[in-house]
């Protein structure tokens, strides 16, 4: 058996907001954007240079219980893991694009670690993997 998880579904308050924020301030690529009726789209955003991975759903809520969820999906726990190669220059260009640093990068058992707030509250961990000759 093969599987795999495709997509993540990351609520949202607006569309264009949030493909502008993951666009234009974390520097991922646009995927899909479609039309599904009724105010609904299809909008899937994935960080540059992994065409493999796992996608985000952005799915604009439209429940009062969905509204209240935005920026609290895992209930104040990180949400999300997002690697770089390089997290010091990833952190500069997220730091002068305005995003929030909780913490610095720090080294962690690891490898090097920064904790960020998304434009909707939600945490993500920004990580440098130690390379396998460093375990």
């Amino acid at each position: 058996m093969r599987q795999f998880i495709a997509h993540i579904s990351l609520l949202i308050p607006d569309y264009d907001e949030a493909i502008a924020y993951f666009t234009q301030v974390l520097d991922f690529d646009l995927i899909e954007d479609k039309s599904m009726g009724d105010d609904k789209r299809w909008v899937l955003v994935r960080p540059k240079g992994d065409e493999k991975g796992c996608n985000l759903l952005l799915a604009k809520a439209s429940k009062e219980s969905q509204i209240l969820a935005i920026g609290n999906q895992t209930g104040g726990r990180v949400f999300l893991f997002l690697h770089t190669d390089d997290i010091e220059r990833d952190y500069k260009a997220y730091t002068e694009k305005g995003v929030q640093f909780i913490n610095p990068p720090n080294v962690q058992p690891h490898g090097k670690v920064a904790i960020f707030k998304d434009k909707y509250g939600n945490l993500w961990d920004l990580i440098e993997a130690k390379s396998k000759s460093e375990n």
